[in-house]
């Protein structure tokens, strides 16, 4: 894995990126972009983010790569949005979690180089990549603007099942990540909650199968009438026993004992390399209680211990991770937790954002993709 940040001087922008690039191999990349805030308008905050990717993709470091989703960080998605235009290089969501930097935008892409990428695949906008056998599905920014939250929930994912049916998937054997972004998280995550749970029951995942890897967190998206948005990633072409979900047993507990349906991690093994998805993690312990209340410093430590022991069960270390979203309660916790960070990992390509985790006594959560080398040569290449 390399890590690079660069500073753009003259756009008052700053890229930070992971590379994981093999030779002769699939070659993966996690960018995130930050920009100054200057004092200026959005939209010249949004050209200067633009030029800023602009000059990443026609950098030698990512030659030749295409992006394969993006996700933007917006202070104000109800008013920003709008102003962004179409953006059909791949999928996209737009989501109210502001930066905590003072900028008014930021901006993670995920691009691939080597792999035959397809933007707009589907009346949903999906990105589908396809190479040795695998087609890896990603859909980004879904809404619906009627109902209650739980209706939202139960529609999204619905019209996600159906989706995944024109391809062939399920959500049972070929969802591998989902987010929810919530606004008004502490009234409207009840309703999500009891939709999944009912949808996942249908679909035959239960505590005695399995789930899948999310994050469930505030956001507002840009329909003012939105109250969930969904993203999701599915995998096809995959043999069962190349997928294995982490737990972490001496840390964390089994989410469906306190009534929420999500893995905490899963490891995808691939020919040449391993993909740990980690969940948004926060500072829990294996009987599901919050630890440390009110210490947001103490919380982070105990959130980065449990990441680690997920990444430890799949055989990797934080050294492993490729790009981490950070979620913080309280923006005035923001320059404590940004010097934690700074000191423990500061290579990691990092946004901070403004986003309440789904319990009040939690401060903060976050979430990573880890990559590592492997020779598992019962599997295709990725």
């Amino acid at each position: 894995m390399q890590f690079k940040k660069k500073y753009l001087e003259k756009l008052g922008a700053t890229i930070e990126l992971t590379a994981f690039a093999p030779e002769k191999k699939t070659a993966e990349y996690h960018a995130i972009l930050h920009v100054e805030s200057r004092g200026e308008a959005f939209l010249e905050q949004f050209r200067r983010i633009c030029q800023a990717e602009t000059q990443l993709l026609e950098s030698e470091d990512i030659k030749g790569a295409k992006p394969v989703f993006k996700r933007y960080f917006l202070s104000d998605a109800t008013n920003q949005r709008p102003l962004m235009g179409q953006d059909d290089t791949c999928t996209v969501s737009y989501i109210q979690q502001p930066p905590l930097d003072g900028s008014k935008i930021a901006l993670w892409l995920y691009l691939q180089r080597g792999t035959d990428i397809t933007p707009n695949a589907d009346e949903k906008q999906s990105t589908i990549v396809r190479h040795n056998g695998y087609e890896h599905l990603w859909t980004m920014g879904m809404t619906t603007s009627e109902g209650s939250s739980y209706g939202q929930s139960e529609h999204l994912l619905v019209d996600y099942a159906k989706l995944l049916e024109s391809y062939d998937m399920t959500l049972e054997d070929n969802c591998i990540r989902t987010w929810f972004f919530v606004r008004d998280v502490d009234t409207q995550y009840k309703g999500l909650v009891v939709a999944r749970w009912e949808n996942f029951t249908l679909h035959g995942l239960t505590p005695e199968t399995h789930y899948i890897a999310s994050t469930g967190i505030g956001g507002n998206p840009p329909d003012p009438k939105a109250i969930i948005q969904l993203g999701c990633y599915a995998l096809k072409g995959f043999k069962p026993e190349q997928q294995r979900y982490l737990y972490a047993a001496s840390h964390l507990n089994r989410t469906s004992e306190y009534g929420v349906t999500f893995e905490r991690g899963t490891l995808l093994q691939f020919g040449d390399r391993n993909h740990a998805i980690i969940s948004g993690t926060a500072s829990i312990n294996n009987k599901g209680e919050v630890e440390h209340v009110g210490n947001i410093e103490l919380q982070t430590k105990r959130m980065w211990e449990n990441v680690e022991k997920l990444l430890e069960e799949a055989g990797m270390t934080m050294n492993n991770a490729a790009q981490l979203i950070v979620y913080l309660r309280d923006g005035s916790d923001f320059e404590t937790v940004k010097e934690m960070f700074r000191k423990k990992y500061p290579h990691i390509p990092t946004v901070f954002t403004l986003a309440p985790v789904c319990r009040p006594s939690w401060l903060i959560e976050m979430e990573c993709m880890a990559i590592q080398a492997a020779e598992n040569d019962c599997f295709n290449d990725f």
